[in-house]
């Protein structure tokens, strides 16, 4: 392989891929494949994991790019892919780059409107899949509890003088009787 042959940026499904990466961790790069299918995609073409994207022949990402679209085609097992029965068409399918969103949004929706009890717990923001929730999850600012018990009363008074001028005439009236008691 000559220094011609080698590209910097391998375009591949749409996601432009630095030529110095090596075959599999390139392939992650693309959103919808990991380790495994990347893997699966690499011993099934047969070609070399550790090999540049760089140095691959344009033959070579054509097939990629084929298998990566059509997996079902290139005899995958149905587990392997990442959509299996789709809920509106019925259909096995592997969904890349921005499908993914798409479809996990158009999912979330479906079961918002159906208010099923998934739908429920993503309208009122709480854990869908079984967690528990009393320690962890928790959003919003701490309450904390007053130190010392119940807070004190607001005390009446004007905007600008302390508050315990104003009810001073009134505060040893109620305490009288016991100070006279004490006296005796």
């Amino acid at each position: 392989m000559s220094s011609q042959e080698y590209r910097h940026i391998v375009r591949i499904v749409g996601n432009d891929i630095p030529g110095e990466r090596k075959l599999i961790v390139g392939l992650t790069q693309i959103k919808g494949i990991g380790f495994n299918f990347a893997t699966a995609i690499s011993s099934t073409l047969k070609i070399n994991q550790n090999s540049n994207i760089g140095h691959l022949t344009e033959e070579n990402v054509q097939a990629i790019e084929k298998l990566i679209l059509n997996p079902i085609e290139s005899k995958f097992p149905l587990w392997f892919l990442n959509r299996q029965k789709d809920i509106e068409t019925g259909k096995d399918m592997h969904l890349l780059t921005s499908d993914i969103p798409f479809t996990l949004r158009n999912d979330i929706e479906r079961e918002r409107v159906t208010v099923s009890w998934r739908g429920y717990r993503h309208l009122s923001g709480l854990k869908v899949r079984g967690q528990r929730t009393r320690t962890s999850g928790r959003r919003g600012g701490a309450v904390g509890v007053a130190k010392g018990g119940l807070a004190a009363p607001v005390k009446k008074g004007s905007a600008g003088a302390p508050a315990a001028a104003a009810p001073a005439a009134a505060a040893p009236a109620a305490d009288a009787p016991a100070a006279a008691e004490k006296k005796e």
